[in-house]
């Protein structure tokens, strides 16, 4: 699917409160155009949504505006240079960032991993940075958040409504 009318239907996920599809929708898009930082913009805004600083905060890591505590809390999850590299999601080389800020980040994440295990890391390679992701990395499991607990009664309210019209639609066809 075209990334314009992918972008569309994350529109209309998140004004219909389908936060999760809106959420999914963008990791593809990301996993497709890695370098477009809009993306990951948007990204965390919908992270922003669910409460979870942390991946708001990864998905801003490439960017100079991005919330300190966002970051702080990011680097913290993923502890290691090897878990930011996997986090990140980025392939080909920094130079392909679109801004200064970004190549600089990208570069010191990866330079920072290359120290810590002695050899040099590729993004395009996550073997190469494999040995930093021993053990560091715990899915996180902290309690629920308001954001989290509103997007998700969004969620259940839209499927609500959605089952009910579809019942409806049976109803009426039968009539």
């Amino acid at each position: 699917m075209p990334l314009r009318e992918t972008l569309v239907r994350v529109d209309a996920d998140l004004a219909a409160g389908r936060v999760p599809v809106a959420r999914q929708r963008l990791r593809g898009l990301i996993s497709s155009f890695p370098h477009d930082l809009s993306l990951r913009r948007r990204l965390a805004e919908v992270y922003r949504l669910y409460g979870d600083a942390a991946e708001a905060g990864r998905w801003m890591y490439l960017e100079e505006d991005r919330n300190a505590e966002e970051t702080a809390v990011f680097e913290t999850r993923y502890g290691s240079p090897g878990w930011r590299m996997k986090a990140l999601a980025w392939h080909g080389p920094e130079a392909k960032a679109a801004t200064t800020f970004a190549e600089g980040q990208l570069v010191a994440v990866r330079t920072a991993c290359a120290e810590k295990l002695g050899h040099p890391v590729d993004w395009n390679d996550p073997t190469s940075y494999r040995d930093d992701l021993e053990g560091e990395y715990e899915v996180p499991s902290g309690p629920w958040t308001a954001g989290g607990v509103l997007a998700g009664a969004g969620c259940l309210v839209a499927a609500v409504v959605f089952l009910a019209i579809w019942v409806n639609g049976l109803v009426a066809l039968f009539d």
